[in-house]
């Protein structure tokens, strides 16, 4: 389990850009933070990887206090992040080095055989030799995701992965995702975007240095305000089922992909 415990953060000369934060997160949840630029998104995810550490408060990750140096080892073993720009992970020539060095860096064994079950999670395993230089930023991605992944963490975090890649690439890290949700994996993601915020369990949303509302994403619907209220562009079927559901007409959906939405539009139509 990952805690929170009243953690505020400043950067040096600043003032809070996050105060008072309490959170839990479950092993196997997987949640989305949304939230206006500013709010401190990027912040939370680099305090939950120990990358900086809190001006107030405590943040654990399993027993281990990321303020404690003797655990830093431990840390990077449970805690993968993935950030943004792809460019900025990608740090060797070829594929299979780029991935060796996260394991060589934790003295981690059974190097190959990782390497290439992560590379399968993210369809990838054919680029094994390839050069980084030659791959699409959306293929770079996947490879910092499989470079992560090969550590084997217990918890995943990803600020805004897709954002600089195109949209067939988008649905290839979102299989990768759906595959890790489905084996358990306990997945952090910052997100603008409502493709992404539908997979996952629930939508954390930051407001003036708070978490201001936290929900289930079965209650999306009943919460389209607030998340037009962060910035997040609302589809219109979304907007389409909502007046639905206004009218009456309920649509359940297990799994909340566009598509299934569309399809169970049809059929409410055709009925």
């Amino acid at each position: 389990m990952i805690k929170i415990e009243d953690v505020s953060f400043r950067y040096k000369n600043s003032e809070n850009v996050l105060e008072n934060i309490n959170l839990e997160i479950n092993e196997g949840e997987f949640i989305s933070i949304v939230g206006k630029n500013g709010t401190g998104k990027s912040t939370i995810l680099n305090l939950l990887a120990g990358l900086t550490k809190p001006t107030k408060g405590k943040v654990f990750i399993d027993d281990i206090d990321t303020k404690s140096k003797k655990d830093f080892i431990n840390l990077r073993k449970k805690v993968g992040i993935v950030f943004q720009n792809p460019d900025n992970q990608i740090l060797f020539p070829r594929v299979h080095e780029d991935i060796e060095f996260a394991l060589k860096n934790l003295d981690i064994e059974d190097k190959e055989k990782r390497i290439e079950e992560s590379l399968e999670v993210v369809n990838m395993l054919e680029f094994k030799n390839s050069d980084t230089y030659e791959l699409s930023l959306g293929q770079k991605q996947r490879i910092n995701i499989a470079s992560m992944l090969a550590i084997k963490p217990k918890y995943l975090i990803l600020d805004e992965p897709t954002t600089m890649i195109d949209s067939r690439e988008k649905e290839n890290i979102y299989n990768c995702l759906r595959t890790l949700k489905r084996s358990g994996s306990t997945i952090i993601f910052v997100t603008n975007n409502v493709d992404e915020i539908l997979l996952s369990d629930k939508v954390m949303i930051l407001e003036n240095k708070k978490i201001k509302y936290i929900f289930n994403k079965c209650e999306i619907l009943d919460n389209i305000n607030l998340l037009e209220d962060s910035d997040i562009k609302i589809p219109d079927i979304i907007q389409i089922i909502l007046k639905l559901k206004q009218k009456g007409i309920d649509i359940n959906l297990k799994e909340w992909t566009i598509t299934e939405m569309i399809d169970a539009i049809v059929k409410v139509y055709k009925k």
